[in-house]
């Protein structure tokens, strides 16, 4: 019997993964529990100018599902997209403790490339 293994990616559009690679910082609250993470893409690679206006969530996908955030703010110069800033956001500890093991997966994957 095969084992098959969701990927990790990140998308916006719902089964095509983006292949930019984004800036990510991460802020939390002085008791820890609440923050988010702003991840910025230069030049995103499936967000058009075609199809922006359908975007409506940043999806993280790894092995244990999906988390998704609808907090995106598109940059547009003449007929392309310049940049996309979007924030995750967690409101206790075991969300927090899931992102973080997205991000480690999504990490190594990178690396893997």
């Amino acid at each position: 019997m095969t084992e098959f293994k969701e990927a990790v990616a990140i998308q916006f559009v719902k089964g095509e993964n983006e292949k930019g690679h984004p800036e990510i910082r991460l802020f939390r609250d002085l008791d820890g529990k609440k923050g988010k993470a702003v991840y910025k893409f230069y030049n995103p690679t499936t967000i058009t100018i075609e199809n922006f206006k359908s975007i409506q969530k940043m999806y993280l996908i790894d092995e244990e599902g999906e988390l998704l955030t609808r907090k995106i703010d598109l940059s547009i110069s003449g007929n392309h997209i310049t940049e996309v800033t979007s924030t995750y956001s967690w409101n206790s500890e075991k969300e927090f403790e899931r992102f973080i093991r997205f991000s480690k997966r999504y990490a190594n994957s990178l690396t893997n490339i």
